[in-house]
């Protein structure tokens, strides 16, 4: 080869190899959150597979070699134990039981336990996602864990704390004493195309680090799988794929034949419990966020539009019954007074088409976009209305109504894992009493750990005092570390007590 063509090479290798890093630091740079990752790192499992970040497989060629390679030292195997724990077991006799032939349907359903939840351990996955040892997996694997211990590829094994939880959004962030290690580059999910290879990395069934390879099927999934007592309000809008996944990959990564994460494997949908060909995963674009969120302020900084919006499931004849009219995007049933889409104008039967120019056609789509912003952010939403498209600014709040940054809640109410409300005075007077608090829901929490409270519980007194409503309730109990719950459920004689601890 002449020196002129050698030189004319390596002028083009430089330039490709100085346009990768150009665009993955456009790309990075243009996302506020970096969930524990450093502009610009690209760490030494990258080097070594050969598979420098940004540079794809040459076309036409699948080799998951160099992606199995990279993303291997950095799933780590999660092992949790929950200590055995003591259970108020308080619960009214059912009185409908000689009707049915039992005395009890709720000791059918209970039985007479001795009030002692065994030992319980269990397994899991998590990716590295920084050089200093932060590590993302589900909150499932970790929630309720009184010891974590995490196994790195090379058999190297470390006691790990939670830094943060949200069950919301099924994610959670832990973290291990140590350094230099390897770590998973965040890919970007909303670029990830129906149709594309994908593999899944984790700790199925006990067995050591596990590659499974598949596609991925569709995208914008949602399941259901975070409602019931995890949470009020779950985020779900899962990549589906079909790489073999099992008990015990949840937290474990999904990676692009780049080496680079797309997704936090979460879910399987199958009838025995097994891989039964679909599984699930936490888009990337979500998780960090998440993850940068729970590491800078210990809780996520969700930000809400304010809206209600009817199920992408629901049939026909509820469509009528509801005046849900056909359109393209999501149709809006009802607008939270005071909420951020009131302020813009968006109304009851507007249809939303667009987040900051993103087309929605889904609800979990919607979902999935506004939870990438945090309270006080400025978005655009476009929405028809009678056929007219518009498009306004809208600026984003939090739960409670405004743009404050939320706080990690460690009062001793937030720890119970309730919905609660003052009870309505009708209601008071009609059960004879001055007030109470209603427990109109049980969420994951202190309550569902360690009693069989069930929903529509009315607290009248904690600690012997008397409470009338929340707000009593919060000054009462303040930080405390262990209580007693008194109260009643309706229709049933008697009080029952409900001794709590809240642990340190």
């Amino acid at each position: 080869m002449k020196l002129k063509e050698v030189a004319f090479t390596i002028a083009i290798s430089a330039v490709t190899a100085a346009s990768v890093m150009w665009g993955y630091n456009k790309f990075t740079t243009g996302n506020n959150t970096f969930g524990g990752q450093v502009q610009g790192v690209v760490p030494s499992n990258y080097h070594y597979a050969g598979l420098p970040e940004g540079t794809p497989p040459p076309p036409g060629i699948v080799d998951f070699t160099g992606a199995a390679a990279v993303s291997l030292p950095t799933v780590v195997h999660i092992k949790t134990k929950t200590n055995a724990k003591q259970v108020s077991n308080n619960l009214p006799s059912n009185p409908f039981g000689d009707a049915f032939g039992n005395d009890d349907i709720f000791k059918q359903f209970f039985g007479q336990q001795s009030g002692i939840i065994p030992e319980q351990r269990a397994s899991g996955s998590g990716v590295i996602i920084s050089a200093d040892g932060y590590i993302v997996t589900n909150n499932h694997v970790v929630a309720d864990a009184d010891e974590l211990t995490v196994t790195l590829n090379n058999k190297k094994t470390y006691t790990a704390k939670v830094v943060g939880t949200d069950p919301s959004y099924d994610l959670a962030v832990i973290k291990i004493d140590a350094g230099n290690l390897p770590f998973l580059l965040y890919g970007n999910s909303d670029e990830a195309k129906i149709g594309q290879w994908v593999l899944a990395i984790g700790y199925p069934l006990n067995l050591e680090t596990t590659v499974t390879a598949g596609i991925i099927s569709a995208k914008g999934r949602s399941l259901g799988l975070n409602k019931g007592t995890r949470t009020s309000s779950p985020v779900e809008s899962y990549i589906q794929t079909d790489a073999a996944v099992n008990q015990g990959n949840s937290g474990g990564a999904l990676i692009n034949t780049n080496g680079q994460l797309i997704g936090i494997n979460s879910a399987i949908a199958s009838p025995t419990g097994f891989y039964s060909g679909y599984s699930y995963a936490i888009p990337v674009n979500i998780v960090r966020k998440v993850v940068d969120d729970l590491i800078k302020y210990g809780t996520v900084q969700r930000a809400f539009l304010g809206v209600a919006y009817a199920p992408d499931d629901i049939s026909d004849d509820d469509k009528t019954k509801e005046g849900i009219k056909d359109g393209d995007g999501v149709f809006v049933t009802d607008i939270s007074k005071g909420g951020a889409a009131e302020a813009a104008g968006i109304k009851k039967g507007d249809f939303i088409t667009k987040v900051d120019g993103v087309p929605i056609g889904s609800s979990s789509e919607l979902v999935e976009q506004i939870s990438r912003f945090k309270p006080a952010d400025k978005i655009s939403i476009s929405y028809t209305r009678n056929g007219d498209e518009k498009t306004v600014d809208v600026t984003l709040k939090n739960n409670a109504g405004n743009y404050d940054i939320v706080k990690e809640d460690n009062s001793a109410i937030s720890k119970l894992g309730a919905d609660l409300a003052t009870l309505d005075p009708k209601k008071a007077k009609e059960y004879g009493i001055p007030g109470g608090v209603i427990v109109k829901k049980i969420n994951a929490g202190a309550l569902t750990d360690q009693t069989r409270m069930r929903d529509g519980f009315i607290i009248i007194k904690v600690d012997g005092k008397d409470v009338k409503s929340v707000d009593e309730f919060k000054k009462i109990t303040g930080d405390e570390k262990s209580m007693t719950i008194t109260g009643f459920y309706p229709g049933y004689d008697g009080l029952y007590d409900y001794p709590i601890s809240l642990g340190d």
